[in-house]
């Protein structure tokens, strides 16, 4: 399957956000003096699936829009389902692994509703550029 056009540039839009805020999340650990190697590491493992969870989700949106709205319904609301099991699998390994801080896992995972809740600032700063 080749990947749209859209959905890889917006996997690269939600990626570039996760980055920037996990480097913030970084920080903030360093600053409370909670930072250790589990911390990088459960961002590491969080950040990976939040884009990876977001790209899925944008592959399954490209198939669904060539199907019947009855077969593209179903597709979505099982991919919605494999995805959100996904992400408490990934949960649960990083509570169960002593590599990975939990809350440093799971507080990435909301990274992408940050970065889509704060793109139409930024569209609409860019002065109609590709908004």
């Amino acid at each position: 399957m080749t990947i749209d056009k859209t959905v890889a540039k917006e996997t690269r839009y939600i990626a570039a956000w996760v980055l920037a805020f996990s480097v913030l999340m970084q920080v903030v650990f360093l600053l409370i003096g909670e930072w250790d190697y589990t911390v990088l590491l459960g961002n590491l493992l969080g950040a990976a699936t939040a884009v990876g969870n977001f790209l899925l989700m944008g592959l399954t949106v490209q198939k669904a829009v060539a199907e019947e709205q009855k077969d593209a319904a179903r597709r979505i609301r099982m991919s919605q389902s494999y995805r959100l099991m996904m992400q408490g699998a990934v949960l649960i390994a990083a509570a169960l692994i002593p590599w990975f801080s939990l809350w440093a896992a799971a507080v990435p995972l909301l990274f992408p509703r940050f970065a889509i809740m704060v793109r139409p600032w930024f569209d609409k700063h860019k002065g109609g550029e590709d908004a």
